[in-house]
């Protein structure tokens, strides 16, 4: 019997209860399928959503079950950048997974369709499909067209830097900041909304071929309409989430996060995912991962093209096809079939020709935007996790975004107790080549942990200083940032981590290719491993720790009980 049919026969309201909203007697005996989206007037990526919410649950109806649309809007990375409101974004996670949680287990569904575009929308939805573990499909908001000369909205943080600093005039400031989003859809470029959209294919739980689509593009609400129709099917074979995610799935995504120089964010997100999934995916994960893995994506903001022309190349399948010798192609998906049997299908269907053609118009081949697994832009991956005295456990950098005279540095400790005080002190001149600009009371804990976006984008914008500083961080980065940008050192300054016992004038080493990240100096002088430990450990017996920034509320709530950066910065650590 279906779970929804079991529950009415103890829970003698519910039907009378949704006959009340319109439903039938028949209507009561279908199989139930939670259609579940961010649809809101919040922002671009989740203000087209309500189309795609009807179009899913008419089809649903058409095929002998019932759908039932429910919301938890989520906010905007981009709305809340700057001020206190970021602080906001990532606990929006764990609250919409909260949310979504306690729409499909208060009253039971089948199956569920779910639909979202962005940075924290996406992961949440992935963390409640892990978590309720029932039949599930999801489908994402695609992506917005670039503006005029392929402009796209991460360049605004590199433009207003420049205009703070007189480079360029208020007017066209002005300009790029009223025609850098052209539509709704997520932001056009590989941040961290485009990459979750792709984790959500690459793991198996999207129609193949339907991430990262144009948002204005017809495609869209007839993918809604596919997932509805796939909806009532699952809905009826009862295979579930868990049952179809394994750790194969994880790998293969982290191996397409590799390919297309993906978010630094997603080291937060897919652990938090693996987590309700049962399965266990770490930083180490990633960096093992990443180690010899091909780089093939020229999309910004590491490469020259706009998030739309991802689709356009083929998508996440013209990705999996490159690197297909370095995946599980035995690993199932919501077709039914395997991965390697949708890959299949998708060359018989001419599926990719249709795809090349949309590249046309822009005199570009799918080799421009996606390249071959024998020509790659980088052959070791794109991210690194590093590791030392000055985080024990693991801190990301994208490596791939950092200029090669960086990736082995030792430089002066110049540490910041707020993000506003930094981005103040480059702003103003106040840091020079050989500085390491240390941010930090920014994690989950300290603050929510917020991005330092216009920080990254202060120092990639200044070519006096992005080939010559880094910025070291328990905060963590937009999916926009480029540069030499080190971040979620765990353990957190809040939770009394090395990064909090750093002192003006420290030596920093930073090791790329040897993974390391340790204080190696004192006052502008080298140390000895075992002076540093010595020194960090009489700094820790005068080191206080700071009176929360937020004791109620939601920031309240998850600055008590959020996990370490580098496990994902969850909601309810246990120690």
């Amino acid at each position: 019997m279906l779970k929804s049919q079991e529950v009415r026969k103890i829970a003698p309201e519910m039907d009378p209860l949704r006959m009340g909203m319109g439903w039938t007697v028949e209507d009561l005996e279908k199989p139930q399928v939670l259609v579940e989206s961010t649809y809101g007037q919040s922002h671009p990526g989740s203000a087209h959503l309500l189309e795609l919410s009807q179009k899913a649950a008419a089809e649903i109806d058409k095929n002998g079950c019932k759908a039932a649309q429910y919301f938890a809007t989520d906010i905007c990375d981009g709305m809340s950048q700057g001020h206190d409101g970021g602080n906001y974004s990532l606990v929006s996670r764990d609250t919409i997974a909260n949310l979504i949680e306690i729409h499909a287990k208060a009253t039971t569904f089948d199956a569920g369709v779910f639909i979202s575009s962005c940075d924290k929308s996406v992961p949440a939805q992935l963390m409640a499909i892990g978590r309720i573990d029932m039949p599930s499909i999801v489908v994402t908001g695609g992506v917005m067209a670039a503006g005029p000369d392929l402009l796209t909205l991460e360049q605004i943080g590199m433009y207003s830097a420049m205009a703070q600093r007189g480079e360029i005039t208020e007017e066209q400031f002005t300009y790029y900041k009223h025609h850098a989003c052209p539509s709704c859809g997520a932001c056009s470029f590989m941040g961290t909304a485009s990459t979750m959209q792709i984790m959500a294919e690459a793991l198996g739980l999207m129609l193949p071929g339907t991430a990262l689509l144009l948002a204005t593009s017809p495609e869209l609400p007839e993918t809604a309409v596919l997932a509805g129709r796939r909806a009532a099917q699952m809905a009826r074979e009862g295979l579930t989430a868990r049952q179809m995610v394994t750790d194969k799935s994880f790998e293969n995504a982290v191996m397409v996060h590799a390919a297309i120089s993906g978010s630094t964010n997603t080291l937060l997100h897919l652990p938090a995912i693996a987590r309700e999934f049962g399965i266990e995916l770490d930083g180490d994960s990633f960096d093992r991962i990443h180690r010899g893995a091909r780089y093939l994506l020229d999309v910004r903001p590491a490469g020259r093209w706009p998030g739309e022309f991802f689709s356009y190349a083929g998508g996440v399948p013209r990705v999996m096809e490159e690197i297909k010798s370095m995946l599980h192609l035995d690993a199932m998906t919501v077709t039914g079939k395997t991965l390697g049997e949708n890959l299949e299908d998708l060359k018989a269907s001419g599926y990719y020709a249709r795809r090349e053609a949309q590249l046309e118009q822009f005199g570009l081949t799918r080799r421009d935007v996606i390249r071959e697994f024998a020509s790659p832009i980088g052959s070791d991956g794109t991210v690194a996790v590093l590791k030392g005295n000055l985080a024990p456990q693991g801190a990301v950098v994208k490596h791939s975004a950092v200029p090669k005279e960086m990736h082995q540095a030792v430089l002066h400790a110049q540490p910041f107790d707020r993000e506003e005080d930094a981005i103040a002190a480059i702003l103003h001149g106040e840091i020079r080549p050989g500085d390491a600009v240390i941010i930090r009371y920014e994690g989950p804990r300290g603050s929510g942990m917020p991005e330092m976006f216009y920080t990254t984008e202060a120092i990639s914008s200044d070519p006096a200083l992005s080939a010559s500083i880094a910025l070291i961080t328990d905060g963590r980065f937009s999916g926009a940032s480029k540069g030499p940008a080190i971040g979620h050192v765990s353990p957190e300054a809040a939770a009394g981590g090395p990064i909090a016992l750093v002192e003006e004038g420290d030596l920093i080493e930073v090791d790329i290719p040897g993974r390391v990240l340790r204080i190696c100096g004192i006052a502008g002088e080298p140390r000895t491993p075992e002076e540093i430990d010595g020194i960090l450990a009489r700094r820790r017996e005068n080191w206080r720790e700071k009176a929360p920034r937020y004791e109620t509320g939601a920031l309240g709530l998850f600055t008590r009980n959020a996990a370490p950066p580098m496990l994902g910065g969850y909601m309810d650590y246990i120690e």
